[in-house]
């Protein structure tokens, strides 16, 4: 049974940071492209950021702030989140695709997601 776990989500003050961390039962890890989205209240299910062998994609809004990465040897990925905003706060969710080159914004093309983890930015 395959099982993504989130951790490291919380309540943090604006400015400040925080590292979540994936971790994945999936025996051909480093054949997936993973991915980060976030809910907020209300809204849909966004797209936040992705790593592939091609490398890194972000979503405008967390460019220079966020940084994916990946240990293939942990079946881990990460994403470090520094210079928190308050319009950060949301339910992270970690995913991961088949088509482990290229990589997709888009959540229905992902196979398997986590349960979730809270990050909170207080203003």
């Amino acid at each position: 049974q395959v099982q993504l776990v989130e951790s490291g989500g919380g309540l943090v003050q604006a400015g400040g940071s925080l590292r979540l961390s994936c971790a994945a039962s999936l025996r051909t890890f480093s054949s997936y492209a993973m991915g980060w989205f976030r809910q907020a209240p209300g809204k849909e299910r966004e797209f936040v950021a992705a790593i592939s062998w091609s490398g890194t994609v972000y979503t405008d809004n967390v460019k220079g702030r966020f940084t994916i990465s990946r240990d293939n040897a942990k079946n881990t990925i990460y994403l470090q989140m520094n210079s928190l905003k308050p319009e950060d706060t949301a339910v992270y969710y970690c995913a991961a695709d088949l088509a482990g080159w290229t990589i997709t914004r888009s959540p229905s093309e992902y196979h398997y997601w986590g349960q979730g983890t809270q990050v909170t930015v207080s203003s």
